[in-house]
């Protein structure tokens, strides 16, 4: 008998899933724990994998069709059986909806097709692509941190013994990959003759959308700005990065206020935090979600139990998750959870602003930019680097002075950097 193939809920708060490519055909055999195709979810792109022997016997639905969790999309049976052709069509919400074409204010007599916006410049690849990926040689090792790396092997070239490709071979590829990511930008190519263009939302910002809506709304939200000197941070940070050389990575203002918020967490318990219906959870370990800027939206890869984990630590953590969340490759496990959050906009020269609170977590605190400034220092001025932070608190779980003295307590770990050791 032919087996239903499902749209799977593929991470916590999937929905529905657009379909994004099928890596099977009609008519090709699968076996179970194959990858049948490449699903959109609300945070990432995943496999959707078979659940039974045989045959791919029909697609249901097309790439780039957005369909509900429960639908079906594809049959697997034994070659020749018959099945139904009209499995995924289901009434009313739950029917998979297409994506709309592009809108123009006046219907014209005759259908003038609407330009499509030029596509994105692709990510150069970082070797020269080989001609089969089934035929792509590589050590298990290799294979492994390609995946969770988000490598494609068929563009790596591989420099271990008959062409395999090695470990160094997919680390160098995924460093070129990411350097050559481009930047977000809310620039969109204009298409010429018509007075506007409908997009349709993609599925992280359909997501987006509803957890605002579940945030500003209902949260109660107040905020505390404190403005911090940073420049023993800074001297320390300058020390450590010398005393690293080239061996992995550098040292950044991030990682250290992540380091920072994180052990100021474990001092002040009542802001680590989630609101529930009818309880308060006080976490005893701290997770901290980290917000990373994406192609079409946000999302926060989470440093988990930051507070024992060293700068160094830190640093290559935070720049792995950085690197697959914008290939859109994190695992659910990877950017949920988080008991608080961290937002940095610095780096775009934004000298303060505040984060919106990303439930059911109590608070998160937006980082701006690190800027010389004149202070007074008895009868004469100096210049000090100093940074604006502003901290986005849940009243229904943090008061004004909680906020307040968990803000003190980070201003003296970023002003003195031993205060960590203590």
């Amino acid at each position: 008998m032919a087996t239903k193939v499902h749209m799977e809920a593929l991470s916590p708060t999937m929905e529905e899933g657009r379909l994004v490519k099928w890596t099977k055909h009609e008519g090709d055999p699968v076996k179970s724990g194959d990858t049948l195709a490449e699903v959109e979810t609300d945070k990432a792109v995943m496999e959707l994998v078979a659940r039974a022997d045989g045959q791919l016997l029909k697609v249901m639905v097309p790439e780039g069709t957005t369909v509900p969790v429960g639908n079906v999309v594809a049959w697997i049976g034994k070659a020749g059986e018959k099945v139904d052709g009209a499995g995924s069509q289901e009434s009313g919400a739950g029917a998979a909806k297409s994506a709309p074409a592009a809108a123009v204010s006046k219907p014209a007599p005759a259908p003038t097709p609407v330009p499509k916006p030029a596509p994105t410049p692709a990510v150069p690849a970082p070797v020269a692509a080989q001609a089969d990926a089934t035929r792509v040689k590589a050590s298990p090792l290799a294979r492994r941190i390609a995946k969770e790396s988000g490598v494609d092997l068929k563009l790596v070239q591989g420099s271990g013994p008959g062409g395999r490709v090695i470990k160094r071979d997919v680390e160098a590829g995924a460093t070129q990959t990411q350097a050559a990511a481009p930047a977000p930008s809310s620039r969109l190519p204009a298409p010429s003759g018509v007075p506007y263009e409908d997009v349709p939302l993609t599925q992280i910002r359909k997501t987006i959308a509803k957890r605002l809506a579940t945030s500003l709304g209902p949260i109660p939200h107040f905020f505390l700005t404190t403005e911090i000197d940073m420049e023993r941070a800074a001297e320390a940070r300058e020390a450590l990065n010398k005393q690293l050389g080239e061996e992995g990575g550098k040292i950044s203002f991030n990682d250290i206020i992540i380091k920072a918020v994180a052990l100021a967490l474990v001092q002040h318990r009542a802001c680590n935090a989630w609101f529930q219906d009818d309880h308060i959870r006080y976490w005893n370990e701290v997770h901290i979600g980290m917000a990373v800027a994406i192609e079409d939206g946000l999302i926060t890869p989470v440093i988990r139990n930051a507070d024992l984990k060293s700068l160094r630590e830190i640093g290559a953590e935070s720049r792995e998750l950085a690197g697959r969340a914008r290939n859109r490759r994190l695992k659910p496990e990877e950017y949920t959870g988080a008991t608080f959050s961290v937002s940095n906009l610095g780096m775009f020269d934004i000298d303060q602003f505040t984060a919106v609170i990303n439930p059911p977590e109590a608070g998160i605190v937006a980082i701006g930019s690190i800027v010389a400034k004149a202070i007074p220092d008895g009868e004469r001025v100096v210049v000090r680097r100093r940074l604006r932070l502003t901290m986005s608190c849940d009243h229904r779980v943090i008061d004004g002075a909680t906020g307040a003295v968990f803000l003190k307590t980070l201003k003296q770990m970023l002003e003195n950097p031993l205060a960590m050791l203590l």
